[in-house]
């Protein structure tokens, strides 16, 4: 099976990127830096790290063994397994973290630290997702069967109430991860030749997946079961409300950046043609949020400035901030929406609005 493909609109403003890309890299060079990680960026790696590892070591060895300290070590390992996938694997799996590729590569293993299976996640989400941002179709990100998000999609009575049960899904996001999507994946990508690519047979990358779950069960469910002096069930609600407060976290930080009110969805025409020149196209599609909120963004890798990752994703997220006023200045001299929010709740209130739109039939 041969995937299809977009073609975007070449003659659609093709100046706007050179001249973008020109001056960010003008700025790299009078400011003597890299695009790559900093100091701030290996101290996070270390600490995000930390915040998942520490608390699962407290309570294998048995240092802390009541039941409330034990919960409460367990939804700071729902924190740091976020800020692991946020913060860490996420510029490395976009070769953003380290100009030496095998730093990259070790670096972005960290998703399967966390449940995930790294090949998947750079087909869905670099390959898909950042080439046909909020493309009907073509964007996984947006093609869900239970929720709606696009308006191109065809709209389902049950969809009404999707603005109340979304944020259940959301927390149960990083299980069906686990048990179920990255298998679902692994088959629709090898039907479409995805997995070549990335230089994987299907044989090898199943056995990999299914590796990388079985230590990965073994190390956060199995071993403290055995280990740790409570009930099994109490041990069981700690381990998922590890992954609740993760799968809130991710999604609330994805989906206010490109399913919200503010921005476009796009559905190729019968030539499989969209109306923008790609870099515009990821300015239409996307929005950036609470840009004053310093914590928050060193928190969530810089992804509230998600145009400036959409459009630079080889630039390690540490630099987004600096280079957003050129970024903002030069879509304004080519008369091209930047879009933002003003804070986290703002964001979050424009999706719900939206997931209430949609699944109303206002946009129908």
């Amino acid at each position: 099976m041969i995937t299809p493909v977009v073609k975007f609109n070449k003659t659609d403003r093709p100046e706007f990127f050179k001249v973008l890309h020109n001056r960010v890299n003008q700025y790299f060079k009078d400011n003597q830096l890299s695009k790559y990680a900093n100091f701030n960026m290996k101290f996070k790696t270390l600490f995000m790290l930390c915040l998942y590892t520490i608390p699962l070591l407290l309570m294998l060895t048995g240092v802390v063994s009541s039941l409330w300290p034990i919960i409460l070590l367990w939804a700071i390992m729902g924190f740091g397994m976020a800020g692991i996938g946020l913060s860490i694997m996420h510029d490395a799996n976009h070769g953003s973290y380290s100009d030496d590729e095998i730093v990259n590569k070790i670096l972005g293993f960290a998703l399967n630290y966390i449940g995930g299976f790294h090949i998947n996640w750079i087909i869905q989400h670099n390959v898909l997702h950042h080439s046909y941002t909020n493309i009907h179709g073509f964007d996984e990100d947006i093609d869900k069967g239970v929720m709606r998000f696009s308006p191109n999609q065809e709209r389902k009575s049950y969809f009404r109430f999707q603005a109340f049960y979304a944020p259940f899904l959301y927390g149960l996001m990083t299980i069906y991860w686990l048990l179920i999507k990255d298998f679902q994946l692994l088959f629709r990508y090898n039907k479409k030749n995805l997995l070549e690519g990335q230089g994987l047979t299907f044989k090898k990358a199943l056995f990999q997946i299914v590796f990388n779950k079985i230590w990965y069960i073994l190390l956060t469910l199995v071993l403290p079961l055995l280990l740790i002096d409570l009930p099994w069930w109490q041990t069981l609600l700690g381990f998922f409300l590890m992954q609740l407060i993760c799968g809130l976290i991710l999604a609330f930080v994805f989906q206010p950046a490109h399913v919200l009110e503010n921005v476009n969805f796009y559905k190729p025409d019968k030539n499989g043609c969209v109306e923008n020149n790609w870099a515009i196209h990821q300015l239409q599609t996307t929005s950036n949020f609470a840009s004053s909120s310093v914590f928050l963004s060193w928190f969530i890798g810089g992804l509230n400035y998600q145009i400036e990752h959409h459009l630079f994703p080889n630039i390690c997220h540490v630099h987004y901030k600096q280079i957003s006023s050129i970024v903002k200045a030069t879509a304004a001299e080519f008369d091209i929406p930047y879009h933002q929010q003003k804070s986290f709740f703002s964001a979050i209130k424009s999706h719900f609005v939206l997931l209430h739109n949609l699944g109303t039939g206002k946009y129908d």
